[in-house]
């Protein structure tokens, strides 16, 4: 095969994958929606940076918030975490209203959800607690110092 014949195939292969690029339609990612979703249904939220499948949000009530995007475990997840050992209400609602947001779910019914997982860390629970409430699966940590959450839902629901 001669060398003029390989950059004639060559040309040819990249003149067709410039044309399948340029003819899709480009679309938005799922998360980014999500995200700007929340921005937009939250005051003082603030959307940051992506990295990884994961997008970094602020929002006074919350030292760390981050809505991680779909993966093979879970369809979406949403973690915060709070300055203090016992978060005020203002995160509780905070966490709520994401997780609202993110699940379509009542609002009443996550502000119960989240409510209950953090009021169960404890003497009696320990400190971490793991509860399912309305098929979200809802994670509670605490240190000496800060509270997590951490609410996803499973891929098979």
């Amino acid at each position: 095969m001669s060398i003029d014949r390989l950059r004639g195939i060559f040309s040819a292969v990249a003149l067709l994958a410039t044309v399948t690029l340029v003819a899709s339609p480009a679309r938005a990612d799922r998360c980014d929606d999500l995200a700007r979703q929340l921005k937009s249904q939250i005051d003082g939220l603030s959307v940051g940076r992506t990295a990884a499948n994961v997008i970094y949000l602020s929002h006074p009530a919350a030292k760390q918030l981050r809505l991680g995007c779909a993966s093979r475990n879970f369809s979406n997840e949403i973690y915060a975490a709070s300055a203090t050992r016992k978060p005020a209400p203002a995160f509780t609602d905070l966490v709520a209203s994401a997780a609202a947001v993110i699940f379509t779910i009542p609002k009443p019914d996550t502000v119960k959800g989240t409510t209950r997982c953090l009021g169960r860390m404890g003497i009696f629970r320990g400190d971490d607690v793991k509860l399912r409430y309305r098929r979200l699966d809802l994670r509670c940590t605490r240190s000496k110092t800060s509270a997590n959450i951490t609410i996803s839902r499973g891929k098979d629901e």
